[in-house]
């Protein structure tokens, strides 16, 4: 996988020069940079930025996941798909129960397996959505469903609700989805594996 790596003063004088050598818009990319400091008080630093097509990137998570799933023996297929920022890999395979995992915690662990992956290689952070027979989808639609039913019941009761746990991709869908519902909002609370949203009545 290419990465293109530039250096200037300027973060900004950078990332345009970029898209315009690569006829490329920031929304295709992923970048971290580093400032190099050089002579006597700094006066040379110039910063250095490393830049990732995420077309690329979900390309290679798609190259992973299936050596691991054919390390698993299993036979896969994949399709893949890059929406509002979110990495959408759907899998099929001969043994889809498996990938799941029960109440789908064997999907979660190949995630995070992923993200640590991508991060570790590529120092990024994407939303990343592993999806096996549209276990997901359905489990989005329940989490919409449920966020919808506690939130009416904090309009008529004016007490806050705490949900449980979840990950950032299922905690996003319930902002989303409350994001224009009237007389709740919502924010997230706690730290890393045990952040949780709190959907509070409005004043």
């Amino acid at each position: 996988m290419e990465i293109i790596i530039k250096e200037g003063k300027e973060l900004e004088s950078i990332l345009e020069n970029i898209c315009d050598e690569y006829q490329i818009s920031k929304n295709d990319f992923y970048y971290h940079y580093t400032e190099k400091k050089n002579g006597l008080f700094n006066k040379n630093s110039v910063i250095e930025v490393k830049v990732m097509l995420k077309k690329d990137i979900l390309n290679y998570i798609k190259e992973y996941l299936e050596e691991l799933l054919t390390n698993m023996g299993l036979e896969v297929n994949m399709e893949t798909m890059l929406r509002e920022d979110v990495m959408y890999i759907k899998i099929y395979t001969d043994h889809n129960p498996i990938v799941i995992g029960k109440n789908g915690n064997t999907l979660k662990a190949l995630e995070t397996i992923v993200k640590q992956k991508i991060n570790t290689e590529f120092n990024i952070r994407p939303y990343i959505c592993l999806d096996v027979e549209d276990y997901r989808e359905k489990q989005q639609r329940r989490l919409e469903f449920m966020a919808k039913k506690i939130a009416k019941e904090v309009v008529k009761t004016k007490v806050e609700a705490h949900l449980d746990p979840m990950n950032a991709y299922d905690r996003r869908i319930i902002h989303n989805i409350l994001s224009d519902f009237k007389g709740v909002s919502t924010i997230s609370e706690g730290e890393e594996p045990n952040r949780h949203i709190i959907i509070k009545p409005e004043v």
